[in-house]
């Protein structure tokens, strides 16, 4: 009979693997620390030693017991690591910024890995140049997914890439490779995402941010994750042209990068033409625009129709793509505007990209299951299926999208039963939960988009920690963990 350790050594050998990766991605703030000479290099000095050191032992531990991993091995190799790997991120946090707790580091650190860009630190401005950089680097990690990282780097080391994979970046609809081998899947996507954010730092500089400011919003803007290296967020720099250039590449990060892929692969068009999250994804963002802009025009909040039409697409996009930088304090705004922006978060970003929520793709196949069973109503006897590019939904897929829309619903009503019943006020409760489940950050009343998530709890902070992951992980990945017959063998 296996033990436990035994049973889960090979997994274990990849996280270790992960992990030390992982401490070397620590050397590139730690250049620019020294580069800069800002104060911060000792602190990933240590960090660096502690997480490379402690993923080699735990690779070299475990390494004669190295194998292909199944898809049991995959669920909990994906799990751990996004639940360990940010305790190695708050390392250079702890060891730099006196008084933060290990919590609201751990917080920190799950914030930029998810790419929610929710955060407790203030004084952002005042902040070493390298610390800034190393939460945004996160937010770029965290983005595309370590995991699918180490896939496509590593692919002769016998990880089992398409379990990891499929668990790193669950769809709706589990489509076939771009490439016949996952590794050269994952090489294109990831090469994709080095010239959005190529492109993203150039744009960003030619609009007037500095280099290192350039840099450090060049993360966050295509990781999706809102985190700015000043408290007043994007509003700091009160240009438009810095707005439309962040909104461009939340969106182009918002849209499939398998999209993207072929598109560049092909040298053509017709990919964006053929993907049918697409249209919908700019239909709701059109129209949600629209609402807004006529919305508080009517409201009469003291902005004129440019102005108000410029602060409204920005944060339409911002929130949608679950980007959530702010150049506007919305809290002025009717709670109206604020909720619809905080319900656009859940479902807009299209599925394969950076974002959060539950995804255009789940959303659309919703859509047309609820017009379906209407339609069965009033016409028992009639035969629609659900399509998709003229192609039939399979009834598992179906039945897979109404379960997880199913638990996003229960993860939310749980979560805020849980923060309410610590005493966090309601509108604060919910907002936060939905923010963190979607990796969007801003939320509404004490973690508004002028305020942050500092006053919270340890318990509280610790909740929506793990609401985070929840998320990002979309929810299945890190709960199958979590049930007694995942330890059944």
């Amino acid at each position: 009979m296996q033990t436990p350790f035994r049973a889960y050594a090979a997994p274990l050998n990849a996280l270790g693997l992960i992990v030390a990766i992982f401490g070397l991605l620590m050397l590139f703030p730690l250049a620019v620390s020294q580069a800069l000479d800002d104060g911060a290099a000792r602190a990933y000095d240590i960090a660096f030693l502690v997480t490379f050191a402690s993923g080699m032992a735990l690779f070299a531990c475990t390494r004669r017991y190295r194998r292909d991993l199944r898809v049991h091995d995959g669920f909990f190799l994906v799990a751990t690591t996004w639940v360990i790997l940010p305790i190695f991120g708050a390392l250079p946090l702890l060891s730099h910024l006196p008084g933060l707790t290990l919590v609201d580091a751990y917080f920190e650190a799950a914030s930029g890995l998810t790419a929610t860009g929710a955060t407790v630190l203030t004084g952002l401005d005042e902040l070493p140049i390298s610390i800034n950089l190393w939460r945004t680097f996160l937010h770029w990690i965290g983005g595309m997914g370590i995991i699918v990282l180490v896939v496509a780097i590593l692919p002769l080391l016998g990880i089992g890439g398409r379990q990891l994979f499929k668990a790193e970046t669950p769809t709706p609809m589990k489509e076939n490779s771009l490439t016949p081998r996952i590794a050269e899947t994952a090489k294109g996507l990831w090469a994709t995402y080095i010239l959005l954010t190529l492109g993203c730092a150039l744009s960003l500089w030619l609009a007037g941010l500095d280099g290192w400011d350039a840099v450090i919003m060049t993360f966050s803007i295509t990781g999706l994750g809102g985190f700015a290296n000043h408290d007043a967020s994007l509003a700091w720099y009160n240009s438009a042209l810095v707005e439309l250039v962040t909104m461009v590449f939340a969106l182009a990060s918002a849209l499939n990068f398998a999209t993207h892929y072929l598109a560049l692969a092909r040298r053509s068009f017709k990919p964006y033409l053929n993907d049918p999250e697409i249209p919908f994804f700019f239909f709701v963002l059109a129209f949600s625009i629209t609402l807004l802009t006529v919305y508080l025009m009517q409201a009469d909040i003291g902005a004129d129709l440019s102005a108000t039409v410029r602060r409204v697409s920005f944060h339409v996009i911002s929130m949608s793509t679950s980007l959530g930088l702010i150049a506007y304090d919305t809290a002025q705004w009717p709670m109206f505007a604020q909720l619809w922006l905080l319900f656009l978060g859940s479902f807009v970003a299209c599925s394969g990209s950076a974002g959060g929520g539950i995804k255009m793709m789940r959303a659309i196949i919703l859509y047309k299951q609820v017009l379906r069973e209407f339609i069965r109503a009033l016409h028992p006897n009639a035969v629609r299926p659900v399509r998709l590019s003229g192609q039939p939904v399979g009834e598992s897929v179906l039945h897979a999208v109404l379960g997880f829309s199913f638990m996003y619903m229960v993860s939310i009503v749980t979560l805020t039963l849980i923060l309410s019943a610590s005493g966090l006020e309601l509108v604060t409760a919910v907002s936060a939960v939905v923010a963190c489940l979607n990796n969007t950050g801003p939320g509404l009343g004490a973690v508004g988009p002028v305020f942050n998530y500092q006053a919270l709890s340890d318990f509280q902070t610790a909740v929506l920690a793990f609401t985070m992951i929840l998320g990002r992980l979309e929810i299945f990945t890190l709960l199958v963990v979590l049930t007694p017959a995942f330890w059944r063998r």
